[in-house]
């Protein structure tokens, strides 16, 4: 059958996304059989062209780096959410052909946190400063009561992270990544970081942690969240966080509300078990 409806995944480097793994399963299990979902390797300059080329058929677009900023100027409206942090992931066209850019990522999080219980922290902990870290800090705008520590690099991140919070409405406190062991006492941390950049951190785990949020869904566990576990805190990973905010993508393309969470989990984590 050929496909009356389409969406896809843009991103370099894209061959590892389990993107079309996760809005596949949603397909098949809400019984759009004529719909098709794939990834295409694009970069920053071939992004106008792409979507200039797009016909009447196509649904939506996920975004992933570096095209979440990229993609803005040639959109007609972005969501508040999305204008917040500067970042789109999600674009869905509507029926009269309006480019509508959305970011999932950021009540991805939330709902992810939910999901484990978390609706509310007196403070927290930010580890990174990149572009995932100023969605974190917009989670943490609806979640959090307190104070957020940044543990960062460079005066150049903490520059940015400052200007996020005051952005947000977040009361952002800068910490050097050199006493980042110093975050794990926080009741909750979100780690933003690429992979390996916490691994030193797992002998520093508290004997009562509180909540560890880590992005990464590969390699799983991490070091560090392997530790927090073994010290009996609660942990929330990176597919959590793919998996909730591919759901409001597939929500928002398809007009199905609720999409099949269970489904597009177990897909996620079938795919990572064969890898």
């Amino acid at each position: 059958m050929t496909p009356t409806r389409r969406a896809a995944v843009l991103g370099s480097p894209i061959a590892h996304s389990l993107s079309p793994v996760l809005h596949r399963a949603a397909y098949a299990e809400l019984g759009l059989d004529d719909w098709s979902y794939d990834r295409f390797e694009i970069d920053e300059a071939a992004l106008p062209g792409f979507v200039e080329g797009l016909d009447s058929s196509w649904a939506g677009l996920s975004l992933t780096m570096p095209l979440k900023r990229a993609i803005i100027p040639l959109l007609d409206e972005v969501s508040a959410t999305a204008a917040a942090v500067e970042a789109v992931n999600t674009v869905v066209f509507t029926a009269d052909g309006r480019r509508v850019g959305d970011n999932t990522d950021i009540p991805g999080m939330i709902a992810a946190l939910r999901e484990r219980g978390v609706d509310k922290v007196e403070s927290a902990a930010v580890l990174g400063a990149g572009a995932t870290a100023s969605s974190a800090l917009a989670a943490l705008a609806v979640i959090c009561a307190g104070p957020v520590t940044a543990y960062v690099r460079s005066p150049e991140r903490a520059a940015e992270m400052r200007a996020w919070g005051e952005r947000l409405g977040v009361d952002v406190v800068i910490a050097d990544w050199a006493d980042a062991a110093q975050a794990l006492d926080a009741p909750l941390v979100i780690a933003t970081t690429p992979a390996g950049s916490t691994d030193a951190l797992g002998e520093g785990v508290p004997d009562a942690p509180g909540i560890l949020f880590d992005v990464l869904y590969e390699p799983w566990p991490t070091a560090l969240a392997a530790a927090w576990s073994a010290r009996g805190g609660a942990v929330v990973g990176g597919l959590d966080l793919l998996v909730h905010q591919a759901l409001l993508q597939v929500e928002q393309m398809t007009g199905r509300v609720p999409g099949p969470l269970v489904a597009m989990r177990q897909a996620g984590e079938a795919a990572l078990a064969a890898r």
